[in-house]
């Protein structure tokens, strides 16, 4: 199965200035996908920093994602990181400079012309109708911060990235989490792969507990549906998605 890391990249998302939105985007879109991210992790603007963690997370899964870090001011230092972390140096790259020229309706002065700036070698990805691509180097995708730019260019991506995607069904419960864990607990035992969550929910009217059981084995999955909504009392489903 293939495996995934995000590195979050900002002195402001750690000040709490600015939310992490990207993180639970990227989190579901993978999901569907099949493949499984199994860290994210938040760091600040330091070069070091950023070399050291994009060279552990790449040497353990198939792909890294770091957001943010890339723009035209002394604190996005994101690419010089990334260029450190696999022993590149940074180049002024002359087929960004030319989007740029193309979508800049002024002369590029040295702070865009900064935003140009990537590790040697690296593969430059045209995302269509945004002038700015996405960078890779080895495994590692480059995003941005800013969310709205993150989803579009990630979705323009996302055919390189495939796994076996989960299948997920959904039971609402009206009985407390504590009067069904001996159930859910059996259903383990009996279904031993299977990924069950339990989520309590207070201020819902009509259900108590959310329930979600997945498996990338459809027939698997729809076994434990099966046995866990015979296990269960009666009157407690009021729902199944």
């Amino acid at each position: 199965m293939s495996t995934a890391a995000l590195l979050v990249i900002g002195n402001e998302i750690l000040s709490g200035k600015v939310r992490d939105i990207n993180s639970p985007f990227l989190a579901i879109e993978l999901r569907k996908l099949g493949v499984d991210l199994e860290r994210i992790l938040t760091i600040s603007d330091e070069i070091d920093l950023i070399a050291n963690e994009t060279r552990a997370m790449s040497e353990v899964y198939d792909f890294v994602f770091t957001s943010g870090g890339i723009g035209p001011t002394h604190d996005d230092l994101t690419m010089d990181g990334i260029a450190r972390a696999f022993g590149r140096e940074i180049e002024l790259n002359r087929s960004m400079v030319d989007r740029m020229e193309r979508y800049s309706d002024k002369p590029l002065n040295d702070a865009m012309k900064k935003m140009a700036m990537i590790p040697v070698g690296a593969e430059v990805l045209d995302v269509g109708g945004l002038w700015f691509p996405v960078v890779v180097v080895e495994n590692v995708y480059i995003f941005p911060g800013i969310p709205e730019l993150f989803e579009k260019k990630f979705h323009s991506i996302r055919d390189r990235f495939s796994g076996v995607p989960f299948i997920l069904r959904k039971l609402y419960v009206r009985e407390s989490e504590s009067d069904i864990a001996d159930i859910l607990n059996a259903l383990l035992r009996e279904f031993p792969e299977l990924m069950l969550g339990s989520y309590p929910r207070i201020n819902e009217e009509h259900y108590r507990v959310m329930l979600t059981l997945e498996s990338r084995d459809e027939g698997y999955v729809d076994r434990a549906t099966e046995t866990l909504i015979k296990n269960l009392p009666a009157d407690a489903i009021f729902k199944v998605d």
